[in-house]
């Protein structure tokens, strides 16, 4: 008899236990909203948690305490609580809208895309979507994507860029140069956009404005390194601007003594600019690195030839093909020019 009124005692215990717990939800859930309007957002969590602690089912305890921990910045805690919220509820449009935006922020863009599909009439789901296809590199759905996000707000600087930036990388360089153009213009602090859009410029033969983006670039506080120096200097002597590009190279060579691929590059240069005295000067630096340099011998030759030599320049020419007949084909070249 004792044994079957202590079971009964037990049973009724846990009942009361049960009933209590929505009851000790609820109460510390309104403590967290009071605290949450106060924006004391670290009180609110501590309630939201205890709320929750009571009732692991209360999604809207779940939903809040997420929220506030948004409001900390504390990612990692908010990701856990809309995680939890998505999984007992996966229509919940509060946890698919936080989590597509936590996922990209945390470079998981295969799952961003994922759960942002799921965002129907989300404001930021297109522009998630096809932010998260760039960096998947998905280019053709990311530019599709972007330009509907550009339609609906053309001051989004960095959907612009990124569309660009998709056509960059599709090699597809005039097509990626308005987009540059317009992206700099909304955001005027990107200098690696600016340099960006440099090398777009050169890559399509257009050195005189890739010398004025680099330039851009860095005045707005790009680091003037030797590769930049190097782009810039040879945008200035395609350009037509030799005695800047030669200063801007030459001060490169001097920390890079013997370098063979800026030498090559400016006697070419000087060979196009008709500069055949000069040209001659850096094939001979050329041919002191390595007397066994054809191709420096080959350029001499044609400046020789140039300059009224012809035979001295064309026996020059022949004893370089005997180093290297691959030079033979150079003759048919109508520009004179070897592409050293």
């Amino acid at each position: 008899m004792k044994i079957q009124t202590l079971l009964l005692s037990c049973i009724v215990f846990i009942n009361t236990a049960i009933s209590q717990n929505p009851d000790s939800a609820t109460f510390y859930f309104n403590k967290g909203i009071v605290e949450r309007d106060a924006k004391r957002y670290l009180l609110a969590a501590a309630y939201f948690d205890k709320a929750i602690n009571f009732d692991g089912k209360n999604t809207a305890a779940i939903e809040e305490d997420g929220y506030a921990n948004l409001a900390m910045h504390k990612t990692d805690v908010a990701i856990r609580h809309f995680s939890n919220l998505y999984q007992q509820d996966p229509s919940n449009k509060a946890a698919i809208k936080e989590l597509s935006a936590l996922y990209f922020s945390y470079h998981q863009y295969a799952k961003a895309i994922e759960v942002a599909n799921k965002c129907i009439g989300c404001a930021n789901t297109e522009r998630i979507i096809a932010m998260s296809s760039y960096h998947l590199e998905d280019y053709a759905t990311a530019v599709k994507g972007l330009l509907n996000v550009i339609s609906k707000d053309p001051a989004d600087a960095e959907a612009t860029y990124t569309i660009g930036r998709s056509y960059l990388d599709m090699e597809l360089y005039a097509k990626a140069v308005p987009y540059y153009t317009k992206a700099i213009a909304l955001d005027t602090s990107k200098n690696v956009w600016m340099n960006e859009l440099g090398l777009l410029f050169f890559n399509l033969n257009d050195f005189k404005q890739a010398a004025n983006s680099f330039l851009k670039a860095a005045d707005h506080g790009y680091p003037v390194t030797n590769d930049f120096n190097e782009n810039l200097g040879y945008a200035f002597i395609y350009s037509g601007q030799f005695e800047k590009g030669e200063k801007l190279l030459l001060s490169i060579l001097a920390k890079k003594p013997g370098n063979k691929d800026i030498l090559r590059d400016i006697a070419e240069a000087s060979y196009k600019q008709k500069n055949f005295d000069k040209s001659l000067d850096y094939c001979r630096q050329l041919i002191e690195l390595d007397a066994n340099d054809a191709k420096a011998l080959y350029q001499a030759g044609l400046c020789f030839q140039q300059k009224g030599q012809k035979e001295k320049g064309q026996s020059m020419c022949d004893n370089a093909i005997k180093m290297d007949p691959s030079l033979s084909g150079l003759r048919q070249k109508n520009d004179g020019g070897i592409g050293l």
